[in-house]
């Protein structure tokens, strides 16, 4: 049979590429070692956070499935970075693990043109520079027009714990031999990463009085635009403390540690360490924090998330049982760092292609990034072009305007990476108008137009778009009067009012809500959802800057329009530097745009390439 798309890896990023191609009408194949760990959480349960709870809600405005899952698996729901502006509001779930893979597995199979094979590929069949089949392990050969590679931490996985070395991706897994060397015979780079987590550990062992609780949020969220329900209920988590102590115990381990003793070389994830990594770099803390956070509804199983190692299990056990609270933990399996094959992102086109060879898209930890939602969009977006690539039409490109996933690919593709990245709102420069709350309003139209955003939650968007507007024209209406808001304004500790005036000057003062206000109304109050409400106030609060942040947000679309030809030849042009020339013609950018953000290009260069290019 000839598939349309074959997307090797069951991870994240293979579900949401096998998921999206699918649904779009393309004959999908999803090939992976072990159809039982489809989707499986390998590090934390959780989803969301800060940046990746944006990411997540965009995957949800384009048609994904993350969102949804995430939803109906939830064990606790906080909204993250509430003291700030709502720039930086960031959602997060505590996932219920084993719920959270059935149910993504469970959402494929209801998909009718997409099939399931559990096999391990071992090279890819590539004819004049465009990718024609996928070979297995066991030598059989099947047919396709794409690929999607989506292979995780398992390319030539390396785990270790201590001096001890096995081959595999992920505890009790293998690795997965053959396409990095057909891939480097073909012409592409790779390199090697490295990752790690914690031990996992039978909660019934910990003192809980001990440690400091961390609830959900009283009036918990969600993910999707859908019609996903939130939390009802919710299990807490646990914050404790390393000490000294525990410290000492663990530089006993420094001697046979793989990040010390030369054992692994490669890059780990700079902003979430293994715990021996944290205490070397900052000796002067005498403790950092640990998050107990259970791993189900059920499950008596908990991830220790803080304290991700790879130092000898006897060190481990040890050092854990010095803080308080663990002193009789038991263990149900180590920690252990695995280093992996990755290659870098800047090989690919913005659609996520491969410059080498046509048809192939790579995505996710393959393109050096770290973290599930950074991996599922890029599965997202490689499986809707590898659909567009076959139906001969112009790929889906989002700009760093558009969504938090157009600055991931590009920050990929332009700068590069040598160490696992992870997304963080700093790294966005338009993230105020790029919140978690108007995901829906940014992408919804786009996922509708791929055929990815079905009727009933069109309609649901189309409302919401109506009561907007509704709710904006009736407060714009509105008049506040000093006898019926000064005594409120008093309690607030803010200027009373002398005369009448419009009331969303009141909105705008920085410690009233327009929550508080409309409690105040003594007529003719609309009823909208509190998500209509929530747009409605973060339009007019923020209106002056977010007009400014548009107003750029044009400058950089006149960059972004001005094209670079195909095959433009950089190194003719002697004006520009010769790092310049040498990091333009790698990269190959195709606007002037793109050009401008790759490292070591200057302003003064892109004047040059104006110039050249008759503008």
């Amino acid at each position: 049979m000839m598939y349309d798309v074959v997307v090797v890896g069951g991870g994240h990023a293979g579900c949401e590429a096998a998921s999206s191609a699918a649904k779009m009408g393309s004959s999908v194949l999803l090939v992976t070692m072990n159809l039982q760990t489809i989707a499986q959480m390998s590090c934390n349960p959780a989803m969301g956070g800060v940046a990746k709870g944006q990411i997540l809600r965009e995957i949800d405005a384009l048609g994904g499935l993350s969102g949804i899952i995430t939803d109906n698996t939830a064990i606790q729901f906080r909204m993250l970075n509430r003291s700030k502006g709502p720039a930086m509001w960031s959602p997060r779930v505590q996932s219920d693990r084993m719920r959270f893979a059935e149910q993504w597995r469970l959402a494929l199979e209801q998909i009718v043109n997409l099939d399931f094979l559990q096999a391990s590929v071992e090279g890819l069949d590539v004819t004049n520079n465009k990718v024609s089949g996928v070979f297995l392990s066991n030598g059989n050969r099947i047919s396709c027009k794409t690929v999607v590679l989506t292979s995780g931490t398992f390319l030539n996985g390396v785990m270790h714990i201590g001096e001890n070395k096995t081959h595999g991706g992920r505890s009790s897994e293998s690795s997965s031999k053959g396409i990095t060397k057909c891939l480097e015979l073909l012409g592409f780079e790779s390199g090697r990463m490295k990752t790690g987590t914690p031990p996992r550990l039978d909660g019934r062992s910990l003192n809980y009085s001990a440690f400091e609780e961390q609830k959900g949020d009283e009036f918990p969220g969600k993910f999707s635009f859908t019609e996903t329900q939130p939390l009802t209920k919710q299990r807490s988590c646990w914050v404790a403390h390393t000490s000294d102590e525990v410290h000492n115990v663990l530089r006993k381990g420094f001697d046979r540690s793989p990040l010390f003793n030369g054992a692994i070389e490669s890059a780990g994830p700079r902003y979430c360490p293994s715990i021996e990594d944290k205490i070397n770099r900052f000796s002067d803390k005498e403790s950092h924090q640990m998050f107990i956070e259970p791993e189900g509804w059920k499950t008596v199983e908990v991830y220790v998330n803080g304290f991700s190692t790879s130092l000898p299990e006897e060190i481990q056990e040890e050092a854990l049982r010095k803080v308080s609270g663990f002193e009789n933990a038991k263990f149900f399996r180590p920690g252990y760092a695995v280093e992996y094959d990755y290659f870098p992102p800047t090989q690919l086109k913005h659609s996520l292609e491969t410059k080498l060879v046509a048809g192939l898209f790579f995505a996710g930890q393959i393109n050096g990034t770290t973290g599930y939602e950074e991996a599922a969009c890029q599965g997202l977006m490689a499986g809707i072009n590898a659909h567009k690539v076959n139906q001969e039409e112009d790929p889906l490109i989002l700009t760093r305007s558009q969504a938090y996933i157009g600055v991931l690919i590009d920050d990929l593709i332009t700068k590069g990476t040598d160490e696992p990245y992870r997304m963080f709102t700093s790294r966005a420069e338009f993230r105020l108008t790029l919140r978690q709350d108007n995901a829906d309003m940014r992408l919804t139209r786009i996922g509708r137009e791929l055929g990815l955003i079905y009727d009933q939650q069109w309609e649901r968007f189309e409302k919401k778009c109506e009561d907007i507007e509704k709710a904006n024209q009736w407060i714009v209406s509105k008049k506040a009067t000093p006898g019926v808001y000064n005594s409120f304004l008093e309690k607030k500790l803010s200027a009373p009012l002398k005369q009448q005036g419009p009331l969303t000057s009141l909105v705008l003062r920085p410690n009233i809500s327009l929550k508080e206000l409309l409690i105040q109304e003594p007529e003719g109050l609309i009823q909208m959802s509190e998500e209509v409400w929530e747009q409605v106030e973060i339009n007019l609060k923020y209106a002056g800057y977010i007009e400014k942040e548009l107003e750029r947000v044009e400058k950089v679309k006149r960059l972004e329009s001005l094209r670079i030809p195909t095959g433009f030849s950089f190194n003719s042009i002697k004006a520009l530097s010769i790092e310049s020339r040498d990091r333009l013609t790698k990269i190959e950018p195709t606007t002037l745009g793109q050009a401008s953000r790759v490292a070591g290009v200057s302003p003064a260069d892109i004047q040059v390439l104006l110039v050249h290019l008759g503008r």
